[in-house]
């Protein structure tokens, strides 16, 4: 998906809502946890039907796909073909923060935008260039870099300074951009971070964040939007468990669209608030 047609989706829509489709059979109807992959089909099926209205961006999470073997990926590849086919105006990020180099890390990339057919992956970039730079060679397609997370244990690295007084994430943030652009590549920023989201965006002026943290882990939206928002809106904020497991029960389509109805609803105030509506 080419950024115009992604930044024309949220203003059309007034939503920049990611939904993430991280589904645990622990929280789910046991009538559908029962049926294993098969269960997380149906599952995912409703929760994009209820959702669609809301969200501009779908985010499975493959640990949730991976830990059932095969017929987890499939469930995952039928995920993808679901809103391709029947919400194609949908940006759909693979949340699987790959993080290799040279022919592996080509092979992860044909894997996710040729085969199971995403418009985004999720890249540790750690290893350096040769670890992000195969996922920028797709046309339409985009990396999404790892730059300051919102687990407590990002501090162990991201937050520490060189003789500069640069930190790891800032440091990230301004190499990656040697890379790629704002047309193929955005930034996971977390919301936990609140202020810190400034300093990102002060280092990369023109490039979507997505942005996880909203939600259930407690991050706020009004500054998210405050420190992130740019005038092509340039945010994805993403809630997973506070939407598709806000019932167990067989109201949990009902109720993640209610979820997801409350959180697009406060995006389009801060959207007019900004005179972007």
């Amino acid at each position: 998906m080419k950024r115009t047609q992604l930044v024309e989706n949220i203003l059309g829509k007034g939503s920049f809502l990611c939904v993430g489709l991280d589904p645990d059979p622990s929280k789910m109807p046991p009538a559908l946890a029962e049926k294993g992959a098969q269960g997380i089909i149906e599952f995912n099926k409703a929760i994009i039907d209820a959702t669609a209205p809301y969200a501009v961006a779908y985010k499975p999470n493959l640990a949730f796909y991976e830990t059932m073997g095969p017929d987890g990926m499939r469930a995952f590849e039928e995920t993808c073909a679901y809103i391709r086919e029947k919400y194609p105006d949908q940006f759909i990020i693979a949340d699987a923060k790959r993080g290799d180099i040279g022919n592996t890390a080509r092979m992860y990339a044909k894997a996710f935008f040729e085969r199971a057919g995403v418009d985004a992956v999720t890249v540790a970039p750690y290893m350096g260039e040769d670890s992000v730079s195969p996922f920028l060679g797709f046309e339409d397609k985009w990396a999404i870099v790892l730059a300051l997370t919102s687990n407590k244990g990002s501090e162990d690295f991201q937050m520490i300074p060189d003789v500069n007084h640069a930190r790891v994430f800032e440091r990230v943030v301004k190499r990656a951009q040697k890379w790629g652009s704002p047309i193929n590549m955005m930034f996971v920023v977390g919301a936990t971070r609140g202020e810190l989201i400034a300093d990102v965006r002060r280092l990369a002026p023109r490039s979507f964040f997505l942005v996880p943290g909203v939600g259930a882990q407690g991050g706020s939206l009004e500054e998210v939007c405050k420190y992130g928002m740019i005038d092509e809106v340039g945010l994805l904020v993403n809630s997973s468990r506070g939407i598709i497991h806000a019932s167990a029960g067989d109201d949990f389509a009902e109720a993640a669209a209610a979820k997801a109805a409350k959180l697009a609803a406060e995006m389009r105030d801060q959207l007019a608030q900004r005179g972007m509506l």
